[in-house]
């Protein structure tokens, strides 16, 4: 299957965590390409997918928590009843925690591995029957380059003093683990024409970010990045463009982690 240009007329994508951030941007940006959407969330994604529906795309709102198994199973249901297939899986649902290695209860470890190892794992779980049955797919995995350089250093704040803002370690944890998790499937399925790959966002504007500094004047490409900087990367990855790629991680950070 060769690459081609960018077009995702007819095909049909699932994006967690989409009723805001990186996901509603990735949803929207997919939509903008041609491509229909599920907007899943645990808060209401009906603002996300009104504006997929202005765009002249279809778009239908589920709700489901990822990290609950019967939830996945319910979501991807509905979907295929709604779309009758689904050729784009993006598992972007997510939470952040910014404990330390004493403060990190087994309720926070629970859940921030439940919503992003978990729920990677579950949904991908759940789609792969169809997609093989289909004999295509492209899923993309939202991890973060906390994943790969443990944890992203932030001060809370402009107080120099300040030093509670890194990333915990249960998030790195949890995406690395989604970085390994990538692998492993991409090296699994590619025999059945599906595509497994994952972005690794650094500091980007969103809710989980907000009243923390980078320090992004560091950087080689000196600023945040915004959500629709990793939705871009996410269409590419969801495209037939990305056709001889599979099991990478794309690193979207400014140039803050080269690897």
């Amino acid at each position: 299957m060769i690459s081609k240009p960018i077009d995702l007329h007819g095909r049909n994508a699932i994006v967690t965590g989409s009723a805001r951030g990186i996901g509603a941007a990735a949803a929207i940006a997919l939509a903008r390409e041609g491509a229909n959407v599920v907007v899943t969330d645990l808060i209401d994604g009906n603002e996300t997918v009104l504006k997929i529906q202005e765009m002249g795309r279809k778009a239908v709102f589920i709700e489901a928590n990822v990290a609950h198994f019967k939830d996945v199973t319910g979501l991807m249901e509905k979907s295929i009843q709604t779309f009758k297939h689904i050729d784009i899986l993006v598992n972007n649902a997510g939470v952040v925690h910014r404990d330390g290695l004493l403060e990190t209860s087994e309720a926070t470890f629970d859940r921030v591995v439940g919503v992003i190892l978990k729920g990677s794992f579950f949904c991908i779980q759940a789609i792969y029957p169809y997609m093989r049955d289909n004999g295509y797919g492209k899923i993309v995995n939202v991890s973060s380059i906390s994943g790969i350089i443990g944890g992203a250093v932030s001060k809370e704040g402009d107080n120099p003093e300040q030093t509670k803002g890194r990333s915990g370690p249960i998030y790195a944890a949890a995406k690395g683990g989604v970085i390994a998790l990538t692998r492993w499937v991409a090296k699994d399925i590619a025999k059945d024409g599906i595509f497994v790959n994952a972005i690794a966002p650094g500091a980007c504007q969103t809710d989980m970010t907000t009243g923390y500094n980078y320090s992004v004047e560091s950087f080689p490409i000196p600023r945040m990045g915004h959500p629709d900087d990793m939705a871009e990367a996410i269409v590419f990855l969801s495209s037939e463009a990305s056709n001889y790629i599979t099991g990478q991680v794309l690193n979207v950070d400014g140039g803050w982690v080269m690897s």
